[in-house]
């Protein structure tokens, strides 16, 4: 990416971030040159400043603030927040990028302000993602980017991208990459979509994306495929939920039945997570509906013996979400779903609709659920 060519967008977000980096810079420069002690006022992090929002439809980080004042108790982390700062603008500078490992391994650089441990460099960088929230500001445009895979994609799309040698303007369809699949890349606020797909059919395993993607479901039932791998990343996320606000289509999330598929998997897709809560409003999908695999599902499609026991930590996964998640609390079609799945004492994989052959799912379970989307879960 380096020496690469920079898309509007980029160079506008360049711009902001820039400019709000000299702006903590100056702000402290000032109190120096006033002989005051220098600091920097973050977001409380904690779960106690995290409240759930239903009308938003996600969590939202509260009015708490802390601050980090320059002391000798303090002038190690007050440097590296500086520092981080410092790496921030010349990544934008160089037109490049590093990853939360690749900005530790450079505070080695850093002399008495280097990391000790990647977990000390990670706190940091949240707190200054945090401290730039407030000015619409996330990692990616501080131009550190995740680690993870984003996410991979097929269907009905057509995502407009750009060169990075020559700038120009390039269409990647996602119809053409045979038995792969298009890869979402870790900063996505450039991409633009053509499409006229129904909907988003967000995917837990790449297992059954692949099944998917591999029969076309995508053309039957005129769709866009993603495959979340697991809980979705920030890009996975900000992907879809751009692809759905701009194209102004649904997304309906298919994941296994148990209590990590539903109150990590989903719940991170939709409302975010507590922990993350400063950047929920840029990557949170709250229009995403529940299409399966629910409880019910288990009665109705004759899989109970395909199913497993709940662990331990299956069932106290659920009941704290009952007890203790106000977005469960929020939607009486999920505390119900959950105390039936309790109830029940199993659950089932995506995976468990095979018993009725490997192609169930795409000619019957799959149409048959998207017939009537009304009674989707929350």
């Amino acid at each position: 990416m380096a020496g690469k060519k920079r898309s509007k967008v980029q160079e506008k977000k360049d711009k902001a971030t820039n400019k709000a980096i000299d702006g903590v810079a100056t702000m402290i420069y000032k109190s120096i040159q006033k002989n005051k002690k220098p600091d920097l006022s973050l977001p409380v992090r904690s779960l106690s400043n995290v409240k759930y929002d239903q009308k938003k439809g996600y969590f939202e980080i509260g009015n708490s603030t802390k601050v980090r004042t320059l002391t000798v108790n303090t002038v190690k982390t007050f440097a590296q927040s500086l520092k981080m700062m410092a790496l921030s603008k010349e990544l934008i500078t160089q037109n490049d990028f590093a990853t939360k490992r690749d900005a530790y391994y450079q505070s080695k650089n850093w002399q008495e302000a280097k990391f000790d441990e990647q977990v000390e460099s990670d706190t940091v960088m949240d707190d200054i993602e945090a401290l730039f929230a407030s000015q619409n500001l996330t990692r990616e445009e501080l131009r550190f980017v995740p680690q993870e895979h984003g996410g991979a994609v097929a269907g009905d799309l057509i995502v407009v991208d750009q060169d990075l040698d020559t700038g120009k303007t390039i269409e990647i369809d996602c119809t053409k990459f045979g038995s792969g699949a298009y890869s979402v890349p870790s900063w996505v606020e450039h991409l633009q979509f053509k499409t006229k797909a129904k909907f988003i059919l967000a995917i837990e395993t790449h297992g059954m994306f692949q099944r998917l993607q591999s029969h076309n479901f995508w053309r039957k039932s005129k769709s866009i495929l993603v495959s979340m791998s697991g809980v979705p990343s920030r890009a996975c996320r900000r992907f879809i939920r751009r692809l759905s606000e701009e194209c102004k289509i649904p997304v309906y999330a298919f994941t296994d039945c148990d209590p990590y598929g539903i109150s990590n998997i989903y719940r991170t897709l939709k409302v975010g997570s507590g922990n993350a809560a400063h950047i929920n409003r840029f990557f949170c999908v709250p229009n995403a509906k529940f299409l399966g695999m629910t409880p019910q599902d288990i009665i109705d499609w004759k899989l109970k013996d395909a199913t497993h026991k709940l662990s331990d930590i299956d069932i106290k996964r659920a009941r704290d979400a009952l007890k203790n998640d106000p977005f469960f609390q929020s939607h009486k079609p999920w505390s119900k779903a959950l105390e039936q799945m309790i109830k029940m004492g199993v659950r089932a994989e995506q995976q468990a609709l095979s018993k009725h052959g490997l192609n169930f799912v795409i000619e019957e379970y799959l149409p048959k659920k998207l017939k009537n989307t009304k009674l989707f879960l929350p």
